[in-house]
C-alpha cells in the first residue's frame, strides 16, 4: 500500500451553540488516513465520532482547523467544487436512507442521475454494483422487501455508484445482528481490496474494528485520546 494520506485532519475543532451555552463536539483534532487502508474510529455514544464523520465531507463545517480531502483544502473550495469533492466520498448510514419509492436499481442510479450520468451508462453501472454486493437478482424489488441485510447492500452499491475514492461508514452494521454485520463488513473488506477504496468505519463496537481495520482512532468528549495499528491500541 502506497504510504500516501488521503485524508488530513489538522486542529479540527467544532462547537454548537444552543440555548444551554457552547457545546464543543470536536476538539484538536489531528488525523491522518492513508490511501487504500481501512480505517476505524471508535467512541462511545456522544464522543463526537458522527461529527467527525460530516467533519470530513464538510456536511458540518469545522469551527476551527483544516479537512483536506485527496489533496483538496475542503474549506478553501467554492460551493461547486466541494459539491465535486463530496462526489468522491460515498457514505453509508445506520439507517440505510433508502428511497422507499423507488426500486433498488431506481435508488443504485439516483447519485449518478444527479451527477448527469446518461441512463443508459447509469444503468448499466448500476447493474454492476448490484453484482458486486451480492444482489443480482433485486434490481426490480423495492427496499420494503428486502431484509436489513440486503438494505445496508444496497446503500453501499450506491454509495459506489459516484467511482468514490473514500467511503465513509456512519455506524453502518449498528442496527444488524451479528453474523449480518459479518458479512457486510467481509463485503465493505472485498470492495476496499478489489477497488482500492479507502474506508472509515465509525462505530461503538471494538469488535467491528478488530475484524477489518488496520488503524484505529479512539474519541472521548470530542478528543482523540489514542490512534495507531489495531494491534497496538
Amino acid at each position: 500500500m502506497a504510504q500516501d494520506v488521503i485524508v488530513r485532519i489538522q486542529g479540527l475543532n467544532k462547537t454548537f451553540r444552543g440555548r444551554a451555552g457552547t457545546v464543543v463536539a470536536l476538539n484538536g483534532i489531528d488525523l491522518d488516513i492513508y490511501r487504500g487502508e481501512i480505517f476505524g474510529i471508535i467512541g462511545l455514544s456522544g464522543a463526537g465520532k458522527s461529527t467527525l464523520v460530516r467533519c470530513i465531507n464538510f456536511l458540518e463545517k469545522p469551527t476551527e482547523g483544516t479537512v483536506t480531502v485527496d489533496g483538496e483544502e475542503l474549506g478553501r473550495l467554492s460551493k461547486k467544487q466541494l459539491l465535486e469533492a463530496r462526489r468522491s466520498m460515498g457514505m453509508i448510514f445506520q439507517q440505510f436512507n433508502l428511497l422507499m419509492q423507488r426500486t433498488c436499481l431506481g435508488n443504485i442510479c439516483f447519485p449518478m442521475e444527479i451527477a448527469g450520468v446518461p441512463k443508459g451508462e447509469a444503468r448499466k453501472r448500476a447493474l454492476e454494483y448490484l453484482d458486486i454486493v451480492g444482489l443480482p437478482d433485486k434490481a426490480n424489488a423495492y427496499p420494503a422487501q428486502l431484509s436489513g441485510g440486503q438494505k445496508q447492500r444496497i446503500a453501499i452499491a450506491r454509495a459506489l455508484a459516484s467511482n468514490p475514492k473514500v467511503l465513509l461508514c456512519d455506524e453502518a452494521t449498528s442496527a444488524l445482528d451479528p453474523t449480518t454485520t459479518r458479512s457486510i463488513l467481509k463485503l465493505i473488506q472485498d470492495i476496499n481490496r478489489r477497488m482500492g477504496i479507502t474506508a472509515v468505519i465509525i462505530t461503538h463496537e471494538m469488535a467491528v474494528v478488530e475484524e477489518i481495520c488496520s488503524h484505529v482512532a479512539i474519541l472521548e468528549r470530542g478528543r482523540m485520546v489514542e490512534t495507531g495499528t489495531v494491534e497496538a491500541v
